[in-house]
């Protein structure tokens, strides 16, 4: 984006400032991914400050022919493989509402009857707890595509794979995801 190469320029120029503005652009979904894969609200807080300083640090090395959101999504990517590595732990549950990462906070529910609510409601915690079951890596790729709305070209490139690999795998995720709530019917 035009604005992102505009604040970049800033940055780099010493305005400690601008920087500020790319935080507030990107934390929100930057945060919904990291939290869903490590699935810890204080953990994942503290691995987005690592993020964004690493992203402030790196600002010299990143190429604009390059989507910059692309660009700190695959840092994040980075950061998260390591912090696995590190912990050797697996990415939980993303169902646990008592962490802030539920879909029920990312997707409103539209003003309408308490029924129609509840309805709506019930349906989202079944998507939460088939997206639970749904492989890491699988599961990752949904969250961007679906939650983050990364394009198929963004998350390509961030996970260095073949554009028809990215394309097959979000489609074997959506499909094991409709089966799994065809099961819990």
């Amino acid at each position: 984006m035009k604005d992102d190469q505009e604040i970049i320029r800033r940055i780099i120029k010493g305005d400690r400032e601008a920087f500020a503005m790319i935080i507030q652009k990107y934390q929100t979904s930057l945060l919904n991914y990291v939290g869903r894969m490590v699935n810890d609200r204080n953990t994942a807080l503290d691995l987005l400050q690592e993020i964004f300083l690493k992203i402030y640090t790196s600002l010299r090395q990143y190429k604009s022919t390059y989507p910059f959101r692309t660009w700190i999504f695959k840092i994040a990517y980075n950061h998260v493989i390591d912090f696995w590595r590190k912990r050797r732990i697996e990415a939980h549950s993303l169902d646990d509402d008592h962490l802030g990462f539920s879909l029920l906070n990312v997707v409103p529910l539209q003003e309408e009857s308490i029924s129609k609510k509840y309805e709506l409601l019930q349906l989202r915690e079944k998507i939460e707890r088939a997206l639970e079951k749904l492989p890491t890596s699988l599961r990752e790729l949904f969250i961007w595509r679906y939650i983050n709305e990364l394009s198929y070209e963004e998350i390509a490139e961030i996970k260095n794979l073949p554009l028809g690999t990215v394309k097959n795998r979000i489609f074997q995720a959506k499909e094991k995801l409709r089966l799994l709530l065809e099961e819990g019917q």
